[in-house]
């Protein structure tokens, strides 16, 4: 397998700098990003977010079942 194509899902297998974005972006009806899991909060604030803050949000979105892609 290319490793382009590994997919890095577990939450322990990013670097926490990493972002769980994945261009499907909603927050229409409520407050979390129906791509990625995140609150409003958090993706507004991500670059402030020291590591140990980005692994518990990795944490709680990958035991949520995000980040979710298309397709």
């Amino acid at each position: 397998m290319d490793t382009s194509e590994i997919r890095r899902d577990d939450a322990s297998s990013l670097s926490p700098t990493d972002s769980p974005c994945v261009a499907v972006c909603s927050t229409l009806y409520d407050d979390i990003c129906r791509g990625c899991g995140r609150t409003a909060m958090e993706v507004a604030n991500w670059v402030f977010l020291d590591d140990t803050e980005k692994r518990e949000v990795w944490q709680r979105i990958t035991e949520q079942g995000y980040p979710r892609r298309k397709g």
